[in-house]
């Protein structure tokens, strides 16, 4: 749907769904569900998610042309689609492989390729066209950056080739992540200077090959919204998709915060642990346990605050003693107010919904039109 800041749509990647007959039944079952609950009668959009078995499938045959005749019937629209997790993303122990391939294989080329393919046919005339994707790789695989900057380099000339053909303009949006390959504003800024000079049209670069930045994870680096947007927007880096999402938050040094946080962990995805202490220092665990461990050293207990990587819904902030950082995600919202061209994609991504502990779980159109909501200020 069109909102004052540009398009705005839920990631799909909340249903289980990895072919494509499955991911078409959760659109066309709770994704129109969720569009009678906030934008009757409008255009809707739709955020999709396409693993690369959905994705092959739906190259295949009439599968997107019949796909194309769903959208108009349904009043809907595709602007982005979520390229970040390549295989099965529910219902099993996802954890690392997200990261999976990453872009050092030429599977996550050519997945990519495949995904902007779909989108160059479905993007309405008139609107650009995004797919976001990892940030390179993931810190503990030891990834060969030169791999990564070819793979890179090559697919933003695919879409400048494709961008013609097709008449949309079509971007990347790589998505910094805790213990990824780059995480930060900072490391953001280096792997991307690091790219430019590789590459040997930068403004190629730049017009392909952008930041998906997902407030939940920078929330997470004790970054704030402002400063950290500013600094990508300074660098002449295009902003190709935010996320507005929402982490955990406490002080480990409350007991029943702890406890409290210990009912987050669960086996499918990685949840990521930043602390801080006192004197600034900013801790990095891989996942929850590892993070829950560190209470047992006393550097672990000098920590004053924890981040948690769990997407928390945007409307509905975990009981005290946990917090949630949604405060950045509208910090954002109210950059854009100040500054109309900072972004023109916008995603609603809590992709948790089945392992919420069950006091937060609520039906899942109910909890997405509940975010909308939150998001537009009603």
């Amino acid at each position: 749907m069109r909102f004052p800041h540009g398009h705005l749509a839920y990631c799909t990647n909340i249903h289980p769904a990895e072919d494509w007959a499955s991911t078409f039944r959760a659109l066309d079952t709770h994704a129109m569900k969720v569009r009678d609950l906030v934008s009757p009668g409008q255009p809707f959009a739709i955020g999709l998610r396409l693993s690369a078995k959905a994705a092959a499938e739906l190259l295949r045959g009439e599968e997107l042309n019949e796909f194309k005749t769903w959208l108009g019937e349904e009043n809907a629209y595709v602007f982005t689609i979520n390229g970040f997790p390549y295989g099965d993303f529910h219902g099993t122990r996802v954890k690392r492989n997200v990261f999976r391939p990453d872009w050092t294989d030429p599977a996550r080329l050519e997945y990519t390729k495949e995904l902007f393919t779909i989108l160059s046919e479905l993007v309405p005339e008139g609107i650009d066209g995004s797919v976001s994707t990892l940030p390179g790789s993931f810190k503990e695989f030891g990834a060969d950056e030169a791999m990564i900057h070819d793979h890179l380099i090559e697919l933003a000339a695919f879409l400048d080739a494709l961008s013609e053909v097709s008449g949309r303009d079509l971007h990347l949006g790589m998505e910094p992540e805790p213990r990824g390959h780059f995480e930060n504003t900072e490391e953001t800024l280096r792997f991307f200077d690091r790219l430019l000079n590789a590459a040997p049209d930068h403004e190629q670069i730049k017009r392909r090959i952008g930041i998906n930045y997902d407030c939940c994870h920078f929330a997470l680096q004790y970054e704030e919204a402002r400063s950290s947007l500013t600094a990508l927007r300074n660098e002449g880096l295009r902003l190709s998709k935010i996320h507005l999402s929402s982490a955990l938050a406490l002080d480990p040094r409350i007991p029943a915060a702890v406890k409290a946080v210990s009912a987050f962990d669960e086996p499918t995805y990685l949840h990521q642990v930043l602390t801080r202490h006192p004197d600034g220092r900013i801790e990095r665990f891989t996942d929850l346990p590892d993070g829950l461990a560190s209470l047992d050293t006393a550097d672990g207990r000098d920590a004053e605050q924890w981040r948690v990587h769990f997407h928390i819904p945007l409307d509905a902030a975990p009981a005290e003693p946990l917090r949630s950082t949604r405060q950045h995600a509208r910090d954002a919202l109210q950059l854009a107010e100040e500054i109309p061209d900072l972004c023109s994609h916008w995603e609603i991504e809590t992709y948790t919904w089945g392992v919420l502990p069950t006091e937060m779980q609520r039906p899942v159109e109910e909890q997405i039109a509940a975010e909308y909501r939150w998001v537009l200020g009603g």
